[in-house]
């Protein structure tokens, strides 16, 4: 042998290939070759080559697979330094015809024995490595073949190398001679013996039917390997055609794996990429976009990971992993389940008896080889239940002369009611499902196992389905005819295989020789000979049996008993019945009244069947002809059955009704008629292809049944029992029997019949996809871009624009409008079906030619009909619509686009729709009008019930948050298509349908309209500028002569601005501390500026008064009264006098450094600032903040005097400067140290301000002093400077021994929502009443304070919270829109209002901003201050200082405080309004934060708890709440003062105004309307003095506010008064008649609605109905009218003054529920029927009797003497005690019931003191003044009682308790 041929590494093949003959037993020749491969010299890695190969040509029908030497060793060639044992295993290839071939592959080592030649070849592969004596190259011997016989094949295979190993004197060529020439039959159940010369023998056992695959063992082993749950997600993505990856490092559990997916998928056949192992070259295949089933060995595992749309199942490792972004469809349920339960029971039977007390002995699984047919029996079961009633959805096109097939699937899904199933459907649409229509479709054919389960057994399935021991039976005998299938005859012990001797040398190479090179000549002799005795040998033949395949029971019958069918009622049924008979019987009257109930019936399935049931027995020959109502009654019906129709119509509806929209007509004029066709074509369901190829197939399977019907004749009767799949298996059957002309004759008329039905179904087409108006192409319009040949469920899909689209493209690029008009899309439409259809029908080309020439004039045709139809419709008195109501505009508000005739459709609120009772006020038709304000709709209900109530809603155009296209369907004349979908952050939603007379291009324009509305290019341009403006005008000439001065203004501010920006700079001296003898000077060191700024400062910057000229001095008086200066005298906390200097003695200043704004361009120009902070400190302290808001002062306690200071977050340097170590030393001096000293000095400045901190002789020094701290132990601690100390020197901590450590983390957690020990979510007793505490606490955000160490001599402390960002209040704020308002109505428990609420975590949030107000308040009342520091100062900051000031200062919550608070802390310090609310075209990108809303909603929980402390009522937070959203005024436009400034509209409201109807203010507006009426007022309104409020924050006392959640569908929102005012008056004046009628008395009584009524007008309390009617009668009586707060403060006055019985009339009758932080009602207030009294200093000489509800009942027995159902009278009365003894204030009841006057100690006594029988009583009369009585009282306020003693009263009240005795007196 040559050198080179002795490194080859090798391979030898045996080729196994199959020749057919006819019949049962159809036998097979193989070839086989024997190859040679050798390594290419220099080759990176071993390749293996053929070294032979027999028979050396390939087979005439069997080519020879290509690349089999990369299938032989699949990680590729390689030489090994030890033997390794011989392997086999089976690859499967696939050829270019879909054909398999088994590759069966035996591999052995033989040794390599020249080293350097080897080592030479392997050098560049292993360089440095040792290369050993002696390597071993791979051998493989292969046979390739058509059937899969791998025990055979290893027998085989092992047989030839045991001859050669062991050297037996059989030569190898006779071996592989034999072999070749073997004849194994394919199927039929025969057994072959076979042998190959070498004393072997061996039985091939073949199935019984090969349709069935044959399996071994190994679908038993894969579950094994996998588990029941993993094989079936396999299952489901193989039949839903996912990517499935197999990993293992065996290659023969890799091809069983393959193997047993595939067997357990029968009846499917898997018709992807299938490679049970894949070569690592290969591993590319793995990043293919198609669906396959691959196996790779482990080794590759590492290159697998990277595959994002794979599911790898690793069968060594039991897993299978599914990517994130792969969603496997899994079987419906309960399918599902029953599957999992019989698998369960297969493979682990003693599961089921587990937990038996007495368990069987023995329940032992099956065998392997039992076992893994019972599996396949489970899945075979499963398919039964899957497909039953398949052949019940076949329609047969074609019979001869090749049966064409096709499946109707939605009727399938339809009448199974699987329509939504996700599996089922990916299933029906796969190729799987396919090819198994085409193999099993046509009706007469050879029938299995799965034919006769469908067939026969589906009933029994149906019934077995409750009980798993009967499905185990039924399985079980599956199970034996799928192992009787592959086993037919008992096992017979013939074999017999020489396998290599096992010997102690045997593997020594020396005893090795190479496998030798075999004798081709010899081995194509014996192939030869072998050949030539087949052809002579006679063919064996056994006929197959075909026959006819039985359907199995229908589906119907099944669905009937399931009872899905029988859904409706009778009596709907009946209705519809009725209401077509009322039709046809012309009583309109009768039908009119049933059409809502029939339309509503309509929405279920039975009815629409029977709705087609009942119109088809109108039809007369094709045709109906109706008057012009009863067509419209008819159209409506079918538009109202089509429009719930899905556009798959799986329940066959469209279908019914196909052909009678072609029947039913009416004449329009001579010779003109219009069928219904022209009135129900938009539904989606006509523009779906697959619904007209179903139709057709349809229709053609009913003529090709009739045509062999007629052809029967005489057996018609007979025949007519056939269905259409029995006769065509009955004319397959007769086929062969026909002469050639029969045949030929038959194959034309069904050609023709297919031909005809193209031609009709081409007209059917044109009728319903041409509207009735051709120069509209509504199709156009509605559809999508969508492909007409995709399959999805969405509203556009399946249309003809579709088609057009693609035209568009792919022409020229510019298409005229003729080439785009309805015509050519129609003809496009229709030439594709018709290509569909009949090329699958097998249709002639000619025909084919004819049909497309045809098909333009057709529809050309039918467009002329149109035409003249469409004209004389127009003639036809119009349907009488609702007239268009005009809206009630504002003044100086107008209409951008009048009136479009809408629909306004219901959303997920139940009230109006009548869902929660009532009739249903939505849908209403009316328009929808766009003004430069709002957007309003006004109509009416459709329901006739309520066809007289007016239907508004209404939002501003600046408050659209989102709008969305929809399609909407209505149950009316004509089927509605476009929609919008309008939310509003005022918490409206219109759901709006354009009506048909509304153009599409309107529609558009109003979008369009809309949206420049809602986004104005500047804030000029929203409707507070251009309000009362005519046309678009935005800026009026004659504002800037009229604003001069503000004019000026800003452009001083911003040259002034410009100036001073950039020319700062700083120089800096080192800051030494002071040593401890300096250190009481060092209050007057922190007066001087340690860091000087030297400025290169205008003259006129200087000051305030030099910047501004005298003719501005005006608007300078305006800044001073913007900032809120008298706010901020009013606490005490400096004062501005007019030379504008420093008033030293006060601890703040008002400073005037940003009065440019250069500062800080959104705080105000006005700031209070420490006094003894210079402003040049001031400036470069502003930088280490963001947005440079530096801390500045904005409220002061008046009783702790404790200050609030607001700033913004600090930068991330500034962080790092602000926790500095106050002992690292520094190597020079640096911005950063600098700054930071700068801030210490700031911080310390503030401390200082603080009586608690300053000593008792006024020195404010920080050396050493003592001070008690707010304690109320009364211990003193020492105080050390806070400053950084000298290194080697320690000072104590200003936390003295008294402080604790643990603050921050406990005030962390509990602001991390965590448990709070005081009930109302505030701050424990135990945490904040210490002894010490911090006398500066700094609120910071915990993310941004992170790392800041806590500097131990600093005096103030830091709490780190978790503030929400504007993302979460923006996302919070969406769901909370959609909770409150839903879009649609919905029954899922997941969409429930609660649970959207919870999920929007909105309450969560108004919490935690409570929750840190409650703690800065207590902290601000116990005298520390604090300094609210978080994001960038303008949003969350604001909040919490704004409630901060409410809670604790009274005067914030009455109009004029409220109103500064906004004013002061929310526009002059800079919340970004239009930035938040999204108002001008810049910010739309940001949408909307509803920062402030959230606020007012804080300030509407607080309001709930303590309704006595707030001077203006709920409705003016909904009012605030509104509006400043809604444009209308100006006061929230803008993000801060300096905006407002250089814009002009700071000021320009406090003058002259044009036009006195139009306020630029809100506030303006408010207090215009509190004159007018109440409606802002809060009566309950009684405060008590300095009460400072803690309300509850928990979420379990939070109320949803009813903002959110009410609305009035009669007038719209109530916050524009003026429109309600004269909406109202419009209604009144309507509501008169003009004869009054005197007949009949009218009812005051009307109906109120909760969604439609304002309930508190109609319902007003008493006091606003009191306030109405007394000035009523001042107009009756004609009496100047008096405003209605006089009134009121009389009332009250003189409330205060007598109270008399009927003060209780004013409020209502209980508050007790209400809190007061004192639990005190005060007397003024007059709140209730019984008034607590606290009895304290000023009240105890008081004595107030109150009016109670009498009792009804004189039981005696059942009252106990404290209850207050029997006090009729009760007080305080000073009773005369016995001589010398002083009078004694007692509580008195006048008790009427009991007929007694008892008294007690006092009010909450149980035990009476005394009692006098009203029986007893001789006299109540006036008394006299007599000795000892109390003083200041007076004379008239002494009664005598004769009885015993006499009794004194203490306030002028004597006559009532003597009328009140007097009265029980009478009374008795």
């Amino acid at each position: 042998m040559p050198p080179d041929r002795l490194f080859t590494v090798s391979s030898t093949f045996v080729s196994f290939n199959p020749m057919v003959c006819v019949g049962s037993f159809i036998e097979q020749r193989s070839d086989l070759t024997f190859v040679t491969l050798s390594l290419s010299p220099g080759g990176s890695e071993g390749q293996g080559h053929i070294l032979q190969r027999f028979p050396e040509k390939d087979w005439e029908d069997n080519p020879f697979p290509q690349g089999i030497e990369l299938f032989c060793q699949p990680n590729g060639w390689q030489l090994v330094p030890e033997r390794e044992r011989p392997s086999f295993f089976v690859s499967v290839l696939t050829d270019i015809n879909s054909e398999r071939h088994y590759c069966a592959c035996f591999t052995f080592w033989e040794a390599v024995c020249d080293i350097s030649e080897a080592s030479e070849v392997d050098e560049d592969e292993v360089p440095g490595l040792v290369q050993p004596a002696q390597v071993f190259a791979p051998k493989s011997l292969v046979l390739v073949s058509r059937l899969d016989h791998t025990e055979v094949f290893r027998n085989c295979l092992g047989l030839i190398y045991a001859v050669h190993v062991d050297s037996l004197s059989v030569p190898l060529e006779t071996v592989i001679g034999n072999l070749l020439t073997c004849v194994i039959p394919v199927a039929g159940g025969s057994q072959r013996t076979i042998t190959l010369g070498a004393g072997d023998r061996q039985v091939i056992q073949t199935p019984i039917n090969d349709s069935l695959p044959v399996s071994g063992s190994s679908v038993a082993h894969l579950f094994r390997q996998l588990g029941i749950v993993n094989v079936l997600y396999l299952f489901c993505a193989a039949l839903t055609e996912h990517k499935i990856l197999f990993l293992s490092s065996s290659y023969q559990r890799l091809t069983d794996a393959c193997r047993a997916l595939l067997a357990i998928m029968f009846p499917l056949k898997y018709s992807f990429t299938y490679v049970p192992i894949l070569p690592g070259k290969l591993l590319e295949v793995l990043s293919t976009p198609t669906p396959f089933i691959i196996g790779v060995n482990s080794f590759f595992r590492s290159e697998t990971q990277e595959l994002l749309d794979v599911i790898i199942a690793d069968l060594d490792g039991g897993t299978v992993t599914i990517p994130e972004c792969v969603h496997i469809s899994l079987l419906p349920d309960p399918l599902l389940q029953q599957t999992q339960t019989a698998l369960s029971m297969v493979l682990d039977p003693e599961l089921e008896m587990a937990d038996h007390a007495f368990p069987p002995s023995s329940t032992q699984p099956s065998t392997l080889k039992i076992q893994d047919k019972e599996i396949r029996a489970v899945f075979l079961w499963l398919f039964g239940q899957l497909f039953h009633g398949y052949r019940w959805c076949l329609h047969i096109i074609r019979i001869h002369p090749e049966p064409v097939i096709r499946f109707h699937k939605a009727a399938f899904l339809g009448q199974r009611a699987l329509t939504e199933d996700d599996f089922l459907m990916k299933v029906l649409d796969g190729m799987a499902f396919a090819g198994f229509i085409s193999e099993r479709g046509p009706p007469y054919r050879p029938t299995d196992l799965f034919d006769d389960l469908i067939a026969n057994q589906v009933e029994r399935i149906r019934q077995e389905e409750c009980s798993p021991h009967k499905v185990m039976n039924h399985i079980k005998e599956l199970a034996e005819q799928l192992f009787k299938n592959e086993n037919p005859y008992p096992a017979v012990a013939m074999h017999k295989v020489q396998r290599p001797a096992e010997s102690p040398g045997h593997n020594d190479p020396k005893n090795l020789a190479m496998f030798p090179l075999l004798d081709d000549v010899t081995v194509q002799l014996f192939i030869d000979h072998a050949a030539a005795k087949l052809q002579t040998a006679p063919p064996v033949v056994k006929a197959e049996l075909k026959g006819m395949v039985p359907s199995g029971p229908p589906l119907g019958d099944i669905v009937d008993r399931h009872g899905h069918v029988l859904a409706n009622s009778a009596r709907r049924l009946e209705v519809v019945r009725n209401c077509i008979t009322y039709i046809f019987d012309n009583k309109m009257l009768e039908a009119k009244k049933l059409m809502p109930a029939v339309l509503r019936a309509l929405k279920g399935r039975a009815a629409r069947v029977c709705l087609t049931q009942e119109l088809n027995q109108h039809v007369l020959q094709n045709r109906a002809v109706l008057d012009d109502q009863q067509f419209d009654y008819i159209v409506r019906m079918m538009n109202c059955t089509l429009q719930d129709c899905s556009h798959m119509d799986e329940h066959g509806i469209a279908a019914i009704l196909l052909p009678l929209v072609t029947a039913f007509c009416r004449k329009l004029g001579a010779g003109i008629t219009q069928f219904a066709y022209s009135c129900v074509q938009e539904h989606m369901v006509w523009t779906n292809m697959q619904f007209w190829e179903a139709m057709f197939y349809s229709d053609v399977q009913n003529h090709i049944r009739a045509l062999y019907l007629e052809a029967d004749g005489g057996e018609q009767s007979i025949a007519e029992l056939l269905c259409a799949l029995e006769l065509a298996s009955e004319q397959s059957r007769l086929w062969p029997t026909l002469s050639k002309e029969q045949q030929s004759e038959r194959v034309q008329k069904e050609e023709s019949t297919v031909f005809s039905q193209a031609i009709h179904y081409a007209n059917r087409m044109s009728y319903l996809l041409l509207p009735l108006d051709t120069s509209k192409n509504r199709l156009l319009n509605r559809s999508g871009i969508g492909d007409v040949e995709s399959v999805s469920n969405s509203y556009v899909t399946n249309s003809i624009a579709g088609s057009m689209a693609e035209s568009y493209d792919t022409e020229s690029g510019f298409e005229d409008a003729e080439s785009s008009d309805v015509a050519n899309s129609v003809v496009r439409f229709i030439n594709r079906f018709v290509d569909k259809v009949c090329n699958e029908s097998g249709v002639t080309n000619e025909h084919l030619k004819a049909l497309h020439t045809m098909i333009p004039d057709i529809v050309q045709m039918h467009i002329e009909t149109l035409d003249a139809v469409h004209r004389e419709s127009k003639r036809l008195p119009p349907i009488q619509k609702p007239k268009l109501l005009r809206p009630i505009l504002l003044a100086g508000e107008e209409l951008v686009m009048d009136g479009m005739r809408v629909h306004l459709i219901s959303d997920g609120r139940e009230e109006a729709t009548g869902a929660l009772g009532g009739p249903p006020l939505l849908p209403a038709e009316g328009a929808i009008f766009l003004t430069t304000y709002r957007l309003i709709f006004k109509g009416t209900p459709n329901d006739p019930l309520v066809g007289e109530q007016v239907v508004t809603r209404s939002f501003p155009i600046a408050s659209l948050t989102k709008e969305k296209r929809i399609s909407v369907s209505l149950s009316m004349d004509q089927f509605i298509q476009e929609g919008l979908q309008l939310r509003s952050c005022t918490f409206q939603l219109l759901k709006i349908a354009f009506d048909e007379e509304v153009a599409s291009d309107l529609a558009e324009v109003f979008r369009k309209h809309m949206h420049k509305l809602r986004y104005p290019q500047h804030v000029q341009g929203t409707f507070a500028f251009t309000v009362g403006q005519s046309g678009k005008t935005l800026v009026e000439h004659k504002t800037k002569d009229k604003n001069q001065s503000i004019k000026t203004l800003s452009k001083n501010l911003v040259k002034s601005a410009k100036r001073t920006i950039g020319r700062q700079y700083v120089t800096r001296k080192k800051y030494s501390p002071p040593t401890w003898e300096n250190r009481s000077s060092l209050q007057s060191e922190l007066d001087e500026d340690e860091l000087s700024v030297s400025e290169e400062l205008d003259q006129g910057s200087l000051t305030l008064s030099s910047t501004i000229r005298s003719s501005d001095r005006q608007t300078m008086s305006n800044v001073v009264e913007r900032a809120c200066c008298r706010d901020y005298q009013r606490l005490g906390l400096g004062t501005l006098s007019n030379s504008l200097t420093r008033s030293k003695n006060e601890p703040f200043r008002i400073s005037t450094v940003n009065r440019m704004y250069t500062v800080c361009r959104s705080y105000p120009g006005l700031l209070i600032v420490p006094q003894s902070i210079p402003d040049s400190t001031i400036q470069r302290i502003s930088r280490c903040y963001r947005q440079n808001r530096f801390p500045v002062v904005c409220w002061r306690n008046s009783r702790t005097k404790a200050v609030l200071l607001r700033s913004a977050g600090l930068h991330a340097k500034g962080v790092v400067g602000f926790f500095k170590s106050p002992n690292a030393t520094s190597a020079g001096p640096s911005q950063a140290d600098s700054t930071s000293l700068e801030q210490e000095k700031y911080m310390q400045a503030i401390i200082s301000s603080m009586p608690s901190y300053c000593e008792p002789s006024g020195r404010n020094t920080l050396g050493g002093f003592t001070s008690t701290h707010m304690s109320t132990s009364g211990r003193t601690h020492t105080y050390t400077s806070g400053f950084p100390l000298a290194s080697n020197r320690k000072w104590g901590s200003i936390r003295g021994s008294g402080r604790l450590s643990a603050y921050n983390p406990e005030v962390g957690n509990r602001l991390s929502s965590k448990e709070s020990p005081q009930p109302n979510g505030g701050p424990s007793e135990a945490l904040f009443l210490r002894q010490q505490r911090a006398y500066l606490y700094i609120i910071g955000d915990k993310t941004q304070l992170k790392g800041g160490k806590q500097d131990s001599f600093q005096q103030w402390e830091v709490v780190p919270i978790e503030v929400c960002d504007v993302r979460q209040v923006k996302n919070s704020f969406k769901k909370l829109i959609k909770a409150c308002v839903p879009s649609s109505a919905t029954s899922e428990p997941s969409m429930t209002f609660h649970r959207c609420l919870e999920e929007s975590e909105w309450m969560c949030l108004l919490h935690r901003v409570l929750q840190v107000s409650v703690l800065v308040v207590e902290l601000l009342d116990t005298g520390s201050s604090v300094m609210v520091s978080l994001e960038d100062g303008w949003d969350v900051t604001t909040q919490v200082v704004s409630l901060v000031q409410l809670l604790s200062d009274p005067y914030y919550r009455t109009f004029d405080g409220f109103r500064l608070l906004v004013e002061k802390e929310w526009l002059s310090f800079g919340h970004r309004f239009s930035h938040r609310g999204a108002q001008t075209l810049a910010s739309q990108s940001s949408g909307f934060t509803p920062v402030f809303l959230q606020f007012l909603d804080c300030v509407h929980q607080i309001h709930l708890q303590f309704p006595m402390e707030f001077e203006f009522s709920q409705y003016y937070l909904k009012f605030l709440a509104y509006h400043y959203v809604s444009n209308r005024f100006r006061t929230f436009l803008l993000d801060s003062d300096y905006e407002r400034i250089e814009l002009g509209v700071l000021y320009e409201e406090k003058g002259e105004r044009k036009n006195p109807q139009v306020c630029k203010s809100v506030w303006d507006y408010i207090d215009r309307l509190n004159k007018k009426t109440p409606i802002f007022f809060n009566y309950m309104f009684s405060p008590e003095d300095e009460e400072v409020l803690r309300p509850y924050s928990f979420i379990s006392n939070l109320k949803v506010w009813d903002f959110y959640t009410e609305e009035t569908l009669s007038e719209g929102p109530s916050y524009d008064w003026e429109l309600v005012q004269r909406g109202r008056q419009e209604r009144l004046a309507e509501e008169v008649p003009d004869k009054p009628d005197t007949t009949t008395p009218k009812s005051q009584r009307r109906i109120v609605w909760p969604c439609y009524d304002s309930r508190s007008r109609v319902v007003p309390d008493a006091i606003t109905k009191l306030l109405q009617d007394l000035q009523s009668l001042e107009a009756e009586l004609g009496l100047p009218p008096e405003k209605w707060k006089d009134t009121w403060d009389k009332i009250k006055a003189n409330q205060r003054a007598e109270p008399s019985f009927n003060s209780s009339l004013l409020m209502s009758s209980n508050l007790s529920h209400q809190r007061r932080s004192q639990g005190v009602y005060l007397p003024e207030s007059g709140v209730g029927s019984s008034i607590n009294l606290a009895m304290d200093r000023e009240t105890s000489t008081t004595s107030t009797p109150v009016a109670g509800r009498p009792s009804t009942s004189t039981l005696y027995s059942q009252f106990q003497s404290t209850e207050s159902e029997n006090r009729s009278f009760e007080g305080i009365l000073f009773k005369k005690g016995a001589l010398l003894k002083p009078w004694k204030p007692r509580w008195f009841v006048l008790d009427k019931t009991k007929h007694q006057l008892r008294y007690y100690e006092t009010r909450q006594d149980k035990e009476c003191k005394g009692v006098i029988e009203l029986a007893e009583v001789e006299s109540v009369i006036p008394g006299t003044p007599t000795m000892g009585a109390p003083k200041n009282i007076e004379e008239k306020a002494f009664f005598d009682v004769s009885y015993q003693s006499p009794q004194k009263s203490t306030r002028p009240n004597a006559q009532l308790w003597m009328d009140s005795i007097q009265s029980c007196l009478s009374d008795a």
